[in-house]
């Protein structure tokens, strides 16, 4: 796995701290457009018959495949919700899809999470920063485990 860097090249330290704990929640967003929209779909059905199953195991929530981007992401994309424990096989799994994603820990920072802690699978797309939670106020962890936001 690739170590996420802080914006001054140096080692993120937060990713250390939360190494440590199979539970953390994580988030990933799979984008898509419309000449890859079928291999998305079938990647979505694909996660929601794991979760139905509980055949990959710390996989929460596969959320909502949307036409246009939302919050900080320009694109259609739909995010996935899963436990640090479920990184590695989630990694592999996206990995194999050739569609480009974001990997990211849920912190108390919602900027450093979708930037230095964050791992890109494929072509970076740059987001929208500006709509991004200060540090100490990320939504993300009341809608951890809940349908579509």
């Amino acid at each position: 796995m690739t170590f996420p860097r802080e914006r001054d090249g140096s080692r993120s330290r937060r990713y250390f701290r939360r190494v440590k704990n199979d539970m953390n929640p994580w988030h990933a967003h799979v984008y898509y457009d419309a000449a890859s929209w079928a291999r998305a779909e079938q990647l979505h059905e694909q996660l929601n018959a794991f979760l139905k199953r509980g055949s990959l195991p710390g996989l929460v929530l596969v959320g909502h495949m949307y036409d246009e981007g939302v919050g900080p992401h320009p694109k259609p994309q739909f995010e996935i919700q899963f436990y640090e424990s479920a990184v590695p096989r989630m990694t592999e799994l996206l990995r194999a899809t050739g569609l480009t994603t974001l990997i990211h820990p849920l912190t108390d920072d919602d900027l450093a999470d979708h930037t230095t802690l964050a791992q890109w699978l494929g072509d970076p797309i740059p987001l929208d920063e500006s709509v991004l939670d200060p540090p100490g106020q990320n939504q993300g962890f009341a809608r951890f485990g809940k349908r579509d936001f």
